[in-house]
């Protein structure tokens, strides 16, 4: 369905937001996101199949930017590792943080805690994944290159990545001031990243 940009548009989705944020997908009322707006709900469902596709337009742009952020970044560790020159630890999810969920922290505080009941429910579970298997071919990778990359059973891998992602997001789902959230991940990038360092060799 084309994507109305009308002002209506927006009002709609700044009510959809206030709605979502205050009652979950589950619990969300399309009445309520009319009556917030000034609109019906048949005015509203001109602009959105149901109440699954406003939440999709809501928090899909959060995940796209998100994720191709972390093409990138994997992007320029695969190619550097097979290249001809050192691998360098450059990028890591500290600066994913910085750069492109903690200036949007409403946008994905709504795929943390508030998207039970639609594809999003998983969300940081699906990202913990994403990161496990670009890790599993990155891994063997270094060790071929010459690197010391331990050779981590996918339980284990899969046990870090999850409390780091976690850990990365807490201020994320608890709604922290951004700058008490920048001062968190000042101790996670101190107690995380030796660690990784160590796991892949560098």
């Amino acid at each position: 369905m084309p994507r109305d940009k009308t002002a209506s548009h927006a009002k709609i989705l700044i009510a959809a937001r206030e709605e979502f944020l205050e009652y979950g997908f589950e619990k969300a009322s399309m009445r309520r996101v009319g009556e917030r707006c000034g609109m019906t709900a048949a005015g509203i469902y001109r602009h959105c199949r149901d109440k699954e596709d406003l939440f999709e337009q809501l928090v899909a742009p959060a995940v796209n930017r998100l994720y191709d952020w972390l093409k990138g970044h994997v992007g320029r560790y695969m190619e550097a590792v097979q290249g001809d020159g050192a691998v360098l630890w450059r990028d890591t999810e500290i600066d994913l943080m910085r750069e492109v969920v903690y200036p949007h922290m409403e946008d994905y505080r709504l795929l943390l805690t508030r998207a039970q009941g639609t594809k999003y429910e998983s969300f940081l579970h699906d990202l913990a994944a994403y990161n496990q298997a670009e890790m599993e071919k990155y891994l063997p990778m270094l060790r071929a290159k010459g690197y010391n990359a331990r050779d981590i059973a996918p339980k284990e891998l899969h046990l870090l990545l999850s409390a780091y992602t976690a850990a990365l997001f807490e201020p994320v789902a608890h709604s922290y001031p951004l700058d008490e959230a920048l001062r968190c991940l000042e101790t996670v990038e101190a107690f995380f990243l030796p660690g990784w360092k160590r796991l892949m060799g560098f």
